[in-house]
């Protein structure tokens, strides 16, 4: 494993269309590189808390193995701000001004059916497994937050995890805790091995890579006012929190499995 990680940066060049069906208004936009990308602004709702989120449970997903579009930073001017007509989308590129998030856009990919897309135990059992390492609430049969593109399963959408950085004060108390949403996920009736899949993931995820990763967050991005943290202390909560959790996975094993039971 390499000692260091890197995020492509991209120009956003155009506005393409905004995806309503999402509370927080991204947008597919074109960038310099040629290639399209969901952008998620760091002026919508959650702030830039949404945009750490993404990157981080994105890139742990991406270490353990799983397929998740390329993450990218991307930079937007002022300057588009000035010729969207549509009131609610200008203020949100006001406010967006400068470095965001985006992720590949994966034209002619449907959302994951688990009425039509058998899961195998394995894959199902990871997949939720990472859900509650990073306390991801938001992969229920109503909102899978998962696609089928050429035949394959990808993760998107992670912005709702780690949720405890909503409330700082709390952060050290919810290492430990389980992950009582986990029964909600679409997955879990499939996730038969979740035992085995805690052992070969707290071996890849070494305290070096939850590191690394979170070296990837930029400071711009751990600089609002829900805390007097600097940026560096921000970064030590998330990697303790994670390493902690990781410690004590035999906690949110054990509670999948349990709500598990009540499924089959």
């Amino acid at each position: 494993m390499s000692t260091s990680l890197l995020l492509r940066s991209v120009n956003v060049t155009r506005y393409v269309t905004p995806l309503r069906e999402g509370g927080s208004l991204p947008a597919i936009v074109d960038a310099d590189d040629d290639f399209m990308y969901v952008m998620k602004f760091r002026g919508a709702g959650q702030g830039p808390k949404a945009l750490v989120a993404e990157l981080i449970s994105g890139e742990i997903a991406r270490a353990l193995g799983l397929r998740v579009p390329e993450i990218v930073f991307g930079y937007l001017d002022e300057a588009f701000s000035r010729t969207e007509p549509d009131e609610e989308i200008q203020d949100l590129l006001k406010a967006s001004v400068g470095l965001n998030l985006g992720v590949h856009y994966l034209s002619g990919a449907i959302t994951f059916d688990a009425l039509v897309t058998n899961v195998g135990n394995r894959l199902a059992s990871q997949i939720v497994w990472l859900d509650c390492l990073i306390t991801n609430v938001d992969r229920t049969p109503r909102n899978t937050n998962m696609l089928m593109w050429h035949r394959d399963l990808w993760l998107i959408d992670h912005g709702a995890s780690l949720y405890f950085h909503h409330n700082w004060d709390t952060w050290a108390s919810q290492c430990r805790r389980p992950f009582t949403a986990i029964k909600d996920h679409v997955l879990l009736p499939r996730a038969a091995e979740l035992e085995v899949v805690d052992e070969e993931y707290r071996a890849i995820l070494t305290p070096a890579l939850i590191e690394n990763i979170v070296a990837l967050v930029p400071d711009e991005w751990l600089s609002d006012d829900s805390s007097s943290m600097s940026p560096q202390e921000r970064r030590h909560v998330y990697v303790q929190f994670l390493n902690e959790r990781l410690a004590a996975s035999s906690i949110f094993v054990n509670e999948a499995q349990n709500a598990r039971k009540t499924l089959i």
